[in-house]
């Protein structure tokens, strides 16, 4: 097939770029789009272009249609904090094409490269609040509504060129409302008691804006351990604050304050959008939104979005108390699954669904390779 290679700069392009996957999957029972609106926000203005480069492409055939998209991310602070040489691939799509494939990954390279770059791994976003990691198991599952979905053939494009395994997040699925064991609520009661501890109450996102600021502080220390997490600036703690503020429900999000009323580990929750983003076709208007408000409010499966506790409070077994809390507003609610939000391999934090009755849902990677071709 005959094409090229296209930069995209204006935000009437990237409505072609951010459209292409809806008419690659469509149809498909699998693939759960991101609101074009959203997506374009994401890659155009994000507050990590303050610190982040960025370049975009399109491969175009003959009759300008578009196979394929990538865009190409150097993260300083990544680079900085870590102390690698890495330009990252993300937002990529490609048609069952491998020489599209190759001449998109080699034009990021090639980018890369020419500003000092040694790897290219991906897909990565600018940060760990975007998608991120191939699905390499669990193409027959429906993904999260924040977790990417691609075709088989991509894992073996980019294998065939050369990429090898850098990490795996790992998903599972379980039903919500397992029984819950007595000594369970025992042993979370004397938690909170032995550590002057309690969970907070709260109705209505405004009665958890007086800990945010803790809240953030302590996500950022919590997660330095994992694996190419960058701590969020205030800029994209505001951006992430407006976009999952309208979504965090106080039946499924559950934050433990200390004697200082400071937060030292949170359970956030939400309910399953995946099927309503389905409906909505990449478009809020004109019935999108129903769709999304509907999910929202009726649900009957949840996304168990991420969890974590201040450094100084691991090992201390406040886990136990948001999970137990989680699962008995499943029960309450006669909920049927949960899904884990994807948790690399490496965490030690994922040994705890070995307590409850799992089965893998999905496995993603993230890929790695010199950057010469």
């Amino acid at each position: 097939m005959t094409f090229k290679i296209k930069e995209i700069t204006t935000r009437k392009e990237m409505k072609r770029f951010s459209r292409f996957p809806l008419k690659l999957y469509k149809n498909h029972p699998q693939y759960v789009p991101t609101l074009v609106s959203d997506e374009i926000k994401s890659i155009m203005d994000s507050p990590s272009m303050k610190y982040c480069s960025r370049k975009i492409w399109i491969a175009c055939d003959d009759k300008n249609r578009i196979a394929g998209r990538i865009v190409g991310i150097i993260n300083p602070r990544a680079n900085e904090i870590y102390g690698y040489k890495r330009v990252r691939f993300g937002w990529f799509d490609v048609i069952e094409d491998f020489e599209v494939a190759q001449a998109l990954i080699r034009t990021v390279a090639e980018w890369g490269a020419s500003l000092g770059m040694t790897e290219i791994h991906g897909p990565l976003g600018f940060n760990t609040w975007n998608k991120q990691g191939l699905v390499i198991e669990g193409f027959e599952n429906l993904p999260q509504f924040n977790c990417l979905y691609n075709y088989p053939y991509y894992p073996v494009f980019l294998e065939r060129l050369g990429f090898s395994k850098e990490v795996d997040w790992i998903q599972y699925i379980m039903t919500a409302t397992q029984p819950v064991p007595d000594k369970i609520e025992r042993i979370n009661e004397a938690i909170l008691k032995r550590y002057n501890l309690h969970v907070l109450k709260w109705k209505k996102p405004g009665d958890f804006k007086p800990y945010l600021d803790d809240f953030f502080d302590m996500y950022n220390k919590s997660f330095m351990t994992v694996q190419n997490f960058i701590p969020l600036t205030k800029e994209e703690i505001n951006e992430s604050t407006r976009f999952y503020m309208k979504l965090i429900n106080p039946d499924l999000s559950f934050f433990i304050i200390d004697g200082n009323n400071k937060v030292v580990a949170f359970s956030i929750s939400f309910p399953s959008l995946s099927r309503a983003l389905q409906k909505a076709r990449g478009y809020l208007f004109p019935f999108g939104w129903f769709h999304i408000l509907k999910a929202l409010i009726f649900y009957k499966d949840i996304d168990l979005m991420m969890n974590g506790a201040h450094p100084d409070w691991k090992g201390k077994g406040l886990s136990s108390i948001y999970h137990y809390h989680t699962n008995k507003t499943a029960i309450r609610k006669k909920l049927r699954w949960a899904v884990t939000n994807p948790q690399l391999e490496t965490n030690h934090a994922i040994d705890v669904w070995k307590e409850y009755n799992t089965r893998l849902h999905t496995r993603r990677r993230c890929y790695i390779r010199n950057i010469n071709f």
